[in-house]
């Protein structure tokens, strides 16, 4: 085993631990309303009467404040370190969580978008310091294997989201189309969808209560100051960023993320969805099948952590990725509980992708290193663009299984990418941590 790739590569260093596990603790905590998403698609369809075209939009929402926010989150980071942006973040997602109140008292779902897109905002800040700190924070050659480390708690928080949304927001009340008209007759109607948009209140103003207590707790420890490569102040923020571009394995990797996020976000997000129309099973039990696959992802994580010691990472997950083309192209071909299982496993396969194509893209950029995390932040923007490209393709062709062709084309150029794009070229840095305290 000596000569294995990862082997030899402490995972952290003793004197680093805490703000490891304060970093870590994030990814649990940015999995819950990551997740709870896919919960809400199905809740405001009904409360809301939306079509899944609409309430993709959710996604759309949630994943532009990514996007807008990933490079300001950078630049603060750039000016004043990591810490700062992680609090920062935790603020903006509390401030996202409490507006959920008046967005449920005024019943308007446009309100709800705006409240998302402030909760993203935030989780923006989490994801653009959090992944780069943890990837830096150590040995280089155990890079990607800390971050999968790291990011296996980020399921434990997805699930603990749709737990949370199919046990506190799921009422299980569905009615057809008989009652409804009958309920709009009796003036029941009205009063009914408001009681369904009021369950979400609750667990956002509990979310916002737990970030106001992290944020607290990370303005009170000390943080190492991690140098990311040579000095790099004689070179100006444009140069820098269009340097980035002399690093394909970066750009391609952009991309990579791009596509990973769309067929992970679209896949969960319509999951309940497709467990009911090729099942029968009610929202709750949609639900549980969706937390199910949830632990599946984070049981991949912590199982792709432990075969990286041995296996290349890049390798690891081309293999991943094949695996996931057979199991989609199933759920496309045959609908049903051979898809829904399919689907259902895809989520162990898919679960060491985000944080090993963000490891991989970051591989030896230095001085670059902040901003080009954001980039790949910023390609989260797929979870937008895929999200309700799946819906209008289902409503089109009147079919959730033919929408399935959408994570089937991103796993396509994952595998791609994780054989040949992901090799680094170019003049590679390296990162050191220096011992003062921030």
């Amino acid at each position: 085993m000596a000569n294995l790739p990862e082997s030899n590569h402490r995972l952290i260093s003793k004197g680093l631990l805490l703000p490891f596990i304060l970093v870590t603790a994030l990814f649990f905590l940015w999995g819950i309303p990551n997740n709870l998403n896919d919960v809400l698609i199905k809740q405001f369809m009904k409360s809301f009467e939306l079509s899944r075209f609409q309430a993709g939009l959710i996604q759309s929402a949630f994943y532009m404040g990514y996007f807008i926010l990933a490079m300001p989150a950078a630049l603060v980071m750039k000016k004043y370190g990591y810490k700062t942006g992680l609090v920062c973040g935790l603020l903006l997602y509390s401030i996202g969580c409490l507006l959920f109140w008046p967005a449920a008292v005024v019943g308007k779902y446009e309100v709800f978008l705006l409240a998302l897109f402030v909760i993203a905002s935030g989780l923006a800040f989490l994801e653009t310091g959090a992944n780069p700190f943890i990837t830096l924070l150590g040995d280089p050659g155990s890079s990607e294997r800390r971050l999968n480390f790291s990011q296996a708690f980020n399921p434990i928080g997805s699930i603990t989201g749709v737990l949370i949304g199919t046990l506190f927001i799921f009422s299980g009340i569905e009615h057809d189309s008989a009652r409804i008209a009958t309920m709009k007759l009796s003036g029941e109607y009205l009063t009914y969808l408001h009681h369904e948009t009021m369950r979400v209140v609750t667990p956002y103003l509990v979310l916002a209560a737990v970030t106001i207590l992290m944020a607290l707790l990370i303005m009170l420890v000390h943080f190492p100051r991690i140098e990311e490569g040579r000095d790099d102040r004689a070179h100006p923020g444009p140069q820098k960023f269009s340097a980035l571009f002399r690093f394909p394995h970066f750009v391609k990797g952009v991309v990579a993320q791009f596509f990973y996020v769309g067929a992970q976000v679209g896949t969960w997000s319509y999951f309940i969805q497709y467990v009911q129309d090729y099942t029968g099973q009610n929202e709750k039990i949609a639900g549980y099948f969706l937390t199910g696959t949830l632990v599946a992802f984070m049981l991949g994580r912590f199982s792709a952590t432990f075969l990286m010691r041995f296996i290349k990472p890049s390798k690891l997950m081309g293999i991943y990725s094949l695996t996931n083309i057979l199991l989609v192209g199933l759920a496309i071909l045959l609908p049903g509980w051979i898809g829904v299982w399919s689907i259902f496993l895809t989520s162990f396969f898919m679960s060491l992708m985000f944080p090993t194509i963000f490891a991989l893209g970051l591989k030896g950029l230095g001085p670059y290193t902040k901003i080009g995390g954001s980039m790949i932040v910023m390609a989260i923007i797929g979870g937008a663009f895929w999200t309700p490209v799946m819906g209008l393709i289902a409503e089109s062709m009147k079919s959730m299984a033919i929408a399935m062709m959408i994570p089937l084309c991103g796993y396509i150029y994952i595998s791609w990418y994780a054989f040949s794009g992901c090799k680094p070229g170019g003049n590679l840095y390296h990162s050191d941590i220096k011992t003062s305290n921030i």
